[in-house]
């Protein structure tokens, strides 16, 4: 998506949609809040027309956040073009926020999205304490989220409407006469995190038949040619001869292979000293339940069962993209869950990677099953400094945090504080949540040493101690994205489908990482 930064304010509009972000403040008076438009509105208004002047005059739009109206001018503004006029309600200036930018930013890209309309200008809400460069960021991101569609499958427009061109082109208008390098390098970084989250989203809505665990392999190299990624896939001979019993046996049912994929990005300074950081993600691109298969109802959702994985593309294309210095690697353990005659079994014990045994109580528990292999590899072959899971690993979890958090659990408090920063950041909510040793105990095996599937209470932790099994003593942290991976919600920058969860709040977090190494 093409976005530029234009100082002159409205002054400078010229586009398809004029998005005006409209406050709701209490007058002088003292009176109830009503609307209040930016500075140098009214001007263009009166050339115009005065048509935002009556629609305000109606007392039909208050400048509620996320309220809206499109107006449609009578004459042209001198020789700038404006076809129309949204205005969207951003609630109390004083209370503004950043994410609440983003929202404005997503709704208005949505907006001329829906319209079909190729040239967007969006004047930028100001707020009291926000910065200018971090709105131009926030902006960008809600703009090029606001615009994401899922139509790679719809092979002509429905009878009577007109093909969509497309995410618009997209100016963002501030009021200011200095500083755009600024804001034009925030938001030219936020697009690139924004679009990384689509390539997320991308992945995540693919159907089961479209993204095998090969696909998905394909599309990671694919990514990682475009961003100068480096890319290695293990399958077949070589996972049998790296001992990923644990993921081979999750994908022995499906006729489809399963696969290890590792994406790396080599960017620390010549000198630097200790290990990557490491982002492993759960790629079952289809799970059925295996032989303890799930109800229909629902199951096509399993689609997005790698949706951990998908975060993980995302956030090195992103670092690659951003030339980030410093090492970031991506591991996935890519498997389709399925029954058959082949498919491993309830009460069969597996001997993962690490020579611990798990007891398979439920063959629908088996993200955790894949994540041990990997977790392991990961540790042993890379020595990470930190490392963080992302898996659509329970139900629980969708029960607990619903679509507003993601659970996050781990072993080190100082990791799981930036983490939880991070989330903040980017609005990507995590909740800590405690592992304690009852936890591990529920998933004690009898006849082995784990098993993988333990009671209803507690299954968020009970999962999260299972996978710490296998970690050793890296500082790790496990984020259980069941509830917030996709939606069926509707929001000014999420739609029906994959949210690329995690996208945004990992290269959060690994910047983070690159200023404390600075």
């Amino acid at each position: 998506m093409k976005i530029s930064v234009k100082s002159g304010g409205v002054s400078a509009a010229s586009a398809d949609l004029l998005v005006i972000p409209v406050s709701s403040e209490p007058s002088k008076t003292g009176n109830k809040a009503g609307p209040r438009l930016p500075q140098g509105v009214a001007s263009l208004d009166r050339s115009l027309g005065g048509v935002i002047a009556q629609a305000l005059a109606s007392g039909d739009f208050q400048g509620r956040p996320d309220q809206r109206m499109l107006l449609y001018p009578a004459s042209p503004a001198g020789q700038k073009s404006i076809g129309r006029i949204l205005l969207l309600g951003i609630g109390d200036r004083n209370a503004l926020t950043l994410e609440a930018v983003r929202r404005f930013g997503g709704g208005a890209a949505g907006e001329a999205r829906e319209r079909k309309l190729r040239r967007l200008a969006i004047l930028a809400p100001r707020g009291r304490g926000l910065r200018a460069e971090a709105c131009a960021g926030a902006l960008a991101e809600g703009a090029v989220l606001g615009a994401y569609r899922y139509d790679r499958f719809k092979s002509q427009p429905r009878s009577g409407t007109v093909r969509s061109p497309g995410a618009p082109t997209t100016t963002l208008l501030f009021d200011l006469s200095e500083g755009l390098s600024g804001l034009r390098k925030s938001a030219r970084e936020a697009v690139v995190c924004a679009e990384s989250q689509n390539v997320a989203r991308d992945l995540s809505n693919a159907p089961g038949n479209e993204l095998p665990p090969a696909g998905l392999a394909r599309e990671a190299r694919r990514v990682a040619r475009e961003t100068g990624l480096h890319c290695r896939v293990l399958r077949g001979a070589e996972l049998e001869r790296g001992k990923f019993s644990a993921l081979l046996a999750v994908g022995a049912g499906s006729a489809n292979p399963p696969q290890l994929i590792v994406l790396e990005h080599r960017g620390a300074r010549k000198g630097s000293s200790g290990g990557p950081l490491c982002l492993v993600g759960k790629g079952i691109t289809f799970d059925s339940g295996g032989i303890s298969i799930k109800p229909s109802p629902g199951m096509g959702d399993m689609k997005h069962d790698m949706s951990g994985a998908a975060a993980v593309v995302g956030a090195l294309r992103a670092a690659a993209t951003l030339k980030l210095p410093i090492h970031v690697v991506g591991i996935i353990a890519a498997a389709e869950n399925m029954p058959s005659g082949t498919a491993y079994r309830p009460g069969d014990v597996i001997r993962s990677r690490s020579g611990k045994t798990i007891e398979v109580t439920n063959t629908d528990a088996e993200g955790r099953v894949v994540l041990a292999d990997a977790l392991d590899y990961a540790v042993k072959h890379y020595k990470p400094k930190a490392m963080i899971d992302l898996a659509t690993l329970t139900g629980a979890a969708m029960i607990a945090f619903g679509p507003w958090a993601t659970g996050a659990m781990g072993n080190d408090d100082a990791l799981l504080e930036e983490i939880r920063q991070a989330g903040e950041a980017t609005s990507e909510r995590m909740c800590v949540i405690p592992l304690l040793p009852e936890h591990l105990k529920e998933m004690i095996s009898p006849i082995a040493d784990l098993k993988n599937s333990g009671a209803r209470e507690g299954g968020v932790s009970t999962a999260g101690a299972f996978l710490q099994e296998f970690v050793g003593d890296t500082p790790w942290a496990h984020l259980d994205i069941a509830g917030t991976g996709w939606t069926n919600r509707r929001t000014p920058y999420h739609r029906h489908g994959a949210t690329g969860v995690g996208v945004r709040m990992l290269v959060a977090w690994v910047r983070a990482r690159v200023q404390q190494n600075a």
